[in-house]
Formats: C-alpha cells, structure tokens, sequence
C-alpha cells in the first residue's frame, strides 16, 4: 500500500510502502526532478498528456510501412519526405489512422527531409523549408481534424494528441545505414554536425510543433551536437533524443549508453531519452539500464524486430513481434518505467492500436 503527498505548490512528493512505486509516481517523481532543474514550474503539454494517460503515453507506429501500404513508392533518399513532395494528402491520412488507433503523440514525416536532400532534388533552400514547415502542419492539421470529430462523445478513449518533429540522425540524410553502425567518417566532427542540424531545427521549431523528436541517434558525438543546438538556438520546445541500437548493451557506435546519457543529463532542454528502431526483444534490458542511468522520461518505440539491411535497402528475413506480442510486452514496458511507448519501422495502426488498449486498460 502507498501513500503519496503531492503539494502541486512546491512539487513536492513523499513516498512509503514498496520500494517498487506505481507508475503514476514515478511520473510525479519526474515531474518534481524536472521543476528542480529548473524548468518553469507550471506543467509542460507533455507533462499535462502523461498525466491524462495514466503515466503512459502512446506513440505512432512505422510512418513509412504505412505509406507503402497504401501504395506509396519511397525507394528515394527522401525516402517517406518524398510523400511532402508528391502526395501530402496521403502523409494527413495516416496520420488520421494512428489517431484512430489511440496514438496521443504524431510524429512528423520529416524524419529524412533535410535542406541537403531537398536541394540535390533540384528545389530552392526556400521550397525545402516550406516542405518542413508543411509536415508539422499536415500533422497538426490531421491532430486537429480527429480532436475536433471525437471531443464532443461523453464515452471516448482518446487524448488530444501531441505532435512531435522528427530530425532524423545525420546518418539517415547519408542513406547508407550509418544511423546503425555510428560511423560517419574522420571528417564529421561537432560542428559539422551541429551546422547540419541547425537550419532544419530553426525551422522546425518556427512552424511550431508541441515536442522535437531526435531520432536513430548512433554515437555520442551527434547526441553532444544535439543537446549543445538546443541550447545554442534556446529552444523552448521540450525535446526528447533517442538511440538505436544493434547489439541490445550499447549505441551503434560500441560507445556505451552511460557515455552517451552523461551528456544529454545535463541538459534541461531534453526532458525524455531512449530508444526507437530497435528490436522489440531488446527493449526490456535497455529500459533497465536508462533507469539506472537517467531520471528522464524513458522512450521507447522499436521497429517490428526485423532487420534493415542499409546498404542493399530491404528488410532482411528475420523473427518479429506481432501485434499481440507488442500488447503483452508494452504493458511490461511501462512497468519497467516506460513513460513513452510505440513503434517504428514495420509497425502498424493494428500495433499501435493494441499497445494503447492494454497500456489505456491499465491507466
């Protein structure tokens, strides 16, 4: 049995009973960590949303599965940036269908839309940034269509949904599976990185998302070149940095996970850290060890568990998660201390559906 004092005046928070506390109180315990280190004292949209989905909130699933599933053809460096260009209506509609499923936060399509990449496509640096501007309101608008048709049923599930930019790892702008092996060359140092980075984020951040969602980060360095951005440019917006990796202990680069959270703890523009593009079954161990090493809002939202091949550009044969496998396991997820929880590459609406009715059952 628990007892909790919260006094919302000073965020304070007493605990006694188990040494193992609910989920709830381990997001009070964030929020009382994050008002210490100095963030303004009244909730963030993230923090509001966590505490309406019970301590949990969910992510959306594989953007790009779910354009090809439609037809799309994404076989392009843009790869699902390349629907800003040819086919936006089709980017709103999946979006439409994560909400559906229960998603409370969107992420955008910009994950590999880069002003480099849109340049080598023969478009003005000016066309490039509309097109970044346009994924956030494509999914804002989609976010707002949805919450416009559900909030007036007394009975719905749903949660006014978040949207999240994606800023996609240098590695994924290269094209060439660097995003999982780390190794960008002995010429991309801190400041390359952060020049790469810099516009985009502006940008982003103009156009006026709820959250920054840095994704397959590889190695330390890009990591160090996020957080020190954010601080540069004074970004407001809370941000969240995930890793991928491929042996299930350490990032894509063999630099451990301790070194690389060393960095982004001392930042009090992230205000979440963890995993996405994973495999599921390595998802466990690794909540177990961003516990240990931070006091941020853990994220994880791995791919299926198939393999990406970067180089030939398949997915390789191998075991997955299906969709009742993703329920049973997200519920242990959040148990662990999960306080994000979705999918990512070959993930579905029937995945993201079944991670939000066991994860909403539960709240």
């Amino acid at each position: 049995m628990f007892k909790h004092t919260v006094n919302l005046t000073s965020i304070s928070i007493s605990i006694s009973g188990s040494s193992n506390p609910s989920p709830i109180l381990t997001f009070l315990s964030h929020l009382h960590t994050y008002t210490q280190m100095g963030l303004k004292k009244t909730t963030s949209l993230l923090e509001n949303l966590l505490e309406k989905a019970g301590g949990c909130a969910v992510i959306d699933g594989g953007f790009a599965t779910q354009l090809e599933t439609h037809g799309a053809a994404i076989n392009d460096p843009l790869w699902s940036a390349i629907c800003l260009i040819k086919n936006s209506d089709l980017i709103k509609r999946v979006h439409l269908e994560y909400l559906e499923a229960g998603a409370d936060i969107l992420v955008t399509s910009s994950y590999q839309a880069t002003l480099p990449g849109f340049v080598s496509k023969g478009l003005p640096i000016e066309e490039g940034e509309l097109l970044l501007k346009k994924s956030v309101k494509l999914a804002v608008e989609a976010r707002d269509k949805f919450w416009d048709a559900v909030k007036s049923n007394p009975i719905h599930r749903y949660n006014r949904a978040l949207v999240a930019a994606s800023i996609g790892s240098y590695g994924a702008y290269l094209a060439d599976g660097s995003e999982y092996s780390g190794y960008y060359g002995p010429d991309v140092n801190l400041e390359k990185l952060k020049d790469f980075h810099r516009r985009r984020l502006q940008v982003l951040v103009e156009a006026g998302p709820d959250l920054l969602a840095f994704e397959t980060i590889p190695n330390k360095l890009e990591a160090q070149a996020c957080v020190e951005l954010l601080e540069e440019e004074n970004i407001k917006i809370p941000s969240w940095i995930c890793f991928s990796s491929v042996d299930g202990e350490n990032a894509p680069s063999g630099e451990s996970f301790q070194e690389c959270l060393e960095i982004i703890n001392k930042s009090n523009k992230v205000i979440a850290v963890g995993i996405n593009c994973a495999p599921p079954h390595f998802i466990e161990s690794l909540i177990c060890k961003f516990k240990e090493l931070t006091q941020k809002f853990i994220t994880v939202y791995p791919n299926s568990g198939e393999v990406w091949d970067g180089v030939a550009k398949r997915w390789l044969p191998s075991s997955c998660f299906d969709d009742d496998k993703f329920e049973l396991f997200a519920a242990r997820w959040h148990e662990l201390g999960a306080s994000l929880i979705g999918g990512c590459c070959r993930t579905t609406p029937s995945t993201i559906q079944a991670i939000s009715k066991v994860l909403k059952e539960r709240s």
